[in-house]
């Protein structure tokens, strides 16, 4: 049985690739911050016979993703997908920024995705199609920025990125094949009512994508659609 660790499993782009996956019969360990509140995926867990294992997982502390890793520890994760994310505070302008809340976006988004690779590695290692998927932006593509703003969320997108491509480099002798994927404006809380995309569409294709991954594509950053898309 295929095996997937989702962080930010809780709502959104975590919470389908959770349900897609179930309905394929994989085993998935789904992890948000609060899983007591997190009623949709309880809901979701307690309906796949088993398939879902709620976990909780803080990517911002470093305690609280060791002490899960330490729950699985022995067990192999066949597809580690680091999904959380924040968006941080909207329209901040030159003269207004908010650094505290900067620091907090980097946290989540470059930061804790490393943590939760650095300790699930061993799980990732283990396992046999050994892959590191991070769901990036395309605001995180400095070629493609042609509207500006929105400082804390690219800057955080473009460090998880070029974390992600030293780790493609620095796992290679390990057999792990890491990536970031760009998932499209999709219509959630973070991309909001105007995205091109449902959630269901989005990871449909993203799935379709991490199939087909070979260690030869390690270290790309990937449109949805499976095309390279620009640093």
């Amino acid at each position: 049985m295929r095996t997937v660790l989702i962080t930010g499993a809780n709502r959104g782009l975590g919470l389908e690739f959770a349900r897609q996956y179930a309905a394929e019969g994989w085993q998935i360990f789904a992890a948000c911050r609060a899983p007591k509140a997190a009623k949709e995926l309880q809901q979701i867990a307690a309906e796949s016979g088993g398939r879902i294992r709620v976990l909780e997982i803080d990517v911002t502390d470093t305690a609280s993703v060791r002490a899960a890793a330490a729950g699985l520890k022995g067990d192999a994760i066949d597809v580690l997908l680091n999904n959380a994310g924040v968006g941080g505070p909207p329209r901040q302008r030159i003269g207004s920024l908010d650094y505290a809340a900067w620091a907090k976006v980097l946290d989540t988004n470059a930061l804790g995705p490393m943590r939760v690779v650095e300790a699930f590695l061993e799980n990732v290692a283990k396992s046999h199609l050994k892959q590191v998927v991070t769901i990036t932006s395309g605001m995180g593509s400095i070629e493609d920025n042609t509207s500006g703003g929105r400082y804390a969320y690219r800057s955080s997108k473009a460090a998880v990125n070029m974390v992600m491509k030293s780790l493609s480099v620095d796992l290679a002798p390990r057999g792990i094949t890491c990536v970031v994927m760009n998932p499209g404006w999709v219509r959630t809380d973070m991309g909001g009512s105007g995205g091109k995309l449902s959630p269901p569409e989005s990871i449909k294709a993203m799935r379709s994508v991490i199939a087909t991954l070979r260690p030869e594509d390690s270290g790309k950053f990937l449109h949805y659609t499976g095309k390279l898309y620009p640093w």
